[in-house]
């Protein structure tokens, strides 16, 4: 009980400091656009309407970004992770503002036209700067007074089967500041009870489904804060609506989520911001295929079945990343491996990017595919991963997307299983909503380094588990 009540107030002075840090980091990050800002446009530092309007828009699409791509989530996440999510928040927070701001200044006293580019947006990128620079003092900051005043929690492993260990230390070990594995069970063990008791916190592995209940609940009346391993029963039930039948309640879980109003307005945005990003990227798409062309004189884009909605294969286009493959001398697919001899050096610059995907706005535009969606998988892994993942055919409910939960929470060297769950979760939750948000996260993958991690084995190994060489 006295550890209980510790934990408590310590976990309460830490919340109360970080939440401290947090207003004072949002307010300071207002104070450096609207300080700027008024430089060239004195009226800001008054009282009147066009402060008024503008402090409102700056709040609002603070407060929509903090949404999309969430806070100051020091303590939770690394420093990376919420340094890339707040500048990009606090990018397209101050873009929406500033782009206010201007056509507020569209009137008889400022100019009798829309002017974006001036010496505001100089103000604008000075401002930016100063923003990002507070933000990684701040994020670092914090999460070195959190972890200073909050000791990792103490974890209880409970496993399904004894080789599941392994993998999940080494997932919990990304996490060395946040938790620490103090004892791990089998679900079956007798003392659980008292194990239970003892940990901070405890993780659920792959488990028999009444057996995962059964410990969920005796985590609930034990108060205890719990991780459970994602499955396909788990996300149907947590993406579920309550109902009420009579005056009993109901999970209500539909089949198709997406309705026919959604899959209008979603196709529409699909070819408008396809062929948008098309005519916007049409510079570097030329001197992209030029360099590519130069490089070794083979083919510039990378063409590969892949499979979408209903279980339909279709053409996949990508900038080619790697060494010509001919196809007629042999039919290994070898995985990608870290420092691959056979990426080229224009490829190596793409895939850090992802801008070898950029032709898939073709796709798009052809309705092949669609902007969000679950991963376009390669046909020749299909028949394998509906054999070993009974739930994978539940991917094709919905078109292939550019990008989704698994494209930006995975890695390339992510578990198939792994980014079937992350795919899942995406069609159960599917909203437009959650299109505009995944599609605003996404450019969080500048940020993210091993986003395009290669595998760990010889560039010759056939590992079945993984993608192969045709994901390029």
């Amino acid at each position: 009980m006295f550890h209980r009540i510790a934990r408590f107030f310590r976990r309460a002075k830490t919340d109360i400091l970080i939440g401290a840090m947090a207003v004072l980091l949002y307010a300071i990050l207002g104070f450096a656009f609207f300080f700027l800002m008024s430089l060239t446009n004195s009226y800001l530092l008054n009282v009147n309407r066009t402060l008024a309007t503008t402090l409102f828009t700056f709040s609002a699409a603070c407060i929509a970004m903090h949404a999309v791509y969430g806070g100051y989530d020091v303590g939770q996440k690394k420093n990376k992770p919420v340094i890339s999510a707040l500048i990009s928040g606090i990018a397209v927070t101050d873009l929406i503002t500033y782009i206010q701001l201007e056509i507020m200044n569209v009137n008889p006293n400022n100019n009798d036209r829309l002017i974006l580019f001036s010496s505001d947006l100089l103000y604008l990128l000075a401002c930016y700067v100063i923003q990002v620079l507070v933000i990684i003092l701040f994020v670092r900051l914090g999460n070195q007074l959190y972890f200073h005043f909050t000791p990792p929690q103490s974890v209880l492993l409970i496993l399904g089967e004894q080789d599941q260990e392994e993998a999940l230390r080494a997932k919990i070990g990304q996490y060395q500041l946040q938790w620490r594995v103090d004892d791990v069970a089998m679900f079956y063990a007798p003392d659980l009870k008292e194990r239970i008791d003892k940990a901070d916190i405890v993780f659920l592995g792959q488990l028999p489904f009444g057996a995962k209940f059964t410990l969920l609940k005796l985590c609930y009346d034990d108060r205890k804060d719990v991780m459970c391993k994602a499955e396909m029963e788990e996300i149907m039930l947590c993406n579920s609506r309550t109902a009420i039948v009579d005056d009993a309640a109901f999970l209500s879980m539909k089949y198709n989520k997406i309705t026919l109003f959604q899959r209008v307005v979603k196709r529409l945005g699909d070819i408008f911001i396809s062929l948008l990003a098309l005519i916007v990227f049409s510079p570097f798409i030329l001197i992209a295929s030029l360099l590519i062309k130069l490089e070794d004189g083979g083919p510039v884009i990378f063409k590969q079945d892949r499979l979408t909605l209903n279980g339909r294969s279709f053409t996949i286009r990508k900038f080619r990343t790697m060494v010509p493959h001919d196809e007629s001398e042999d039919d290994l697919q070898v995985s990608v491996a870290q420092d691959d001899p056979r990426i080229t050096k224009v490829g190596a610059f793409l895939r850090r990017y992802r801008l070898d995907e950029i032709p898939q706005f073709v796709n798009i535009l052809k309705g092949d595919m669609s902007l969000v969606g679950p991963r376009p998988e390669m046909m020749a892994n299909v028949a394998r991963y509906k054999m070993d993942l009974p739930a994978f055919v539940y991917r094709e409910k919905m078109k292939a997307g550019l990008t989704g939960y698994a494209q930006i929470e995975g890695r390339y060297n992510t578990s198939a299983e792994d980014k079937l769950m992350l795919d899942l979760m995406y069609i159960e939750s599917f909203s437009i909503w959650v299109d505009v948000k995944l599609i605003l996260r996404t450019f969080t993958l500048l940020f993210k380094k091993d986003s395009t991690q290669g595998f760990r084995t010889s560039p010759g190994s056939n590992n079945n588990d993984n993608e192969k060489e045709g994901d390029q």
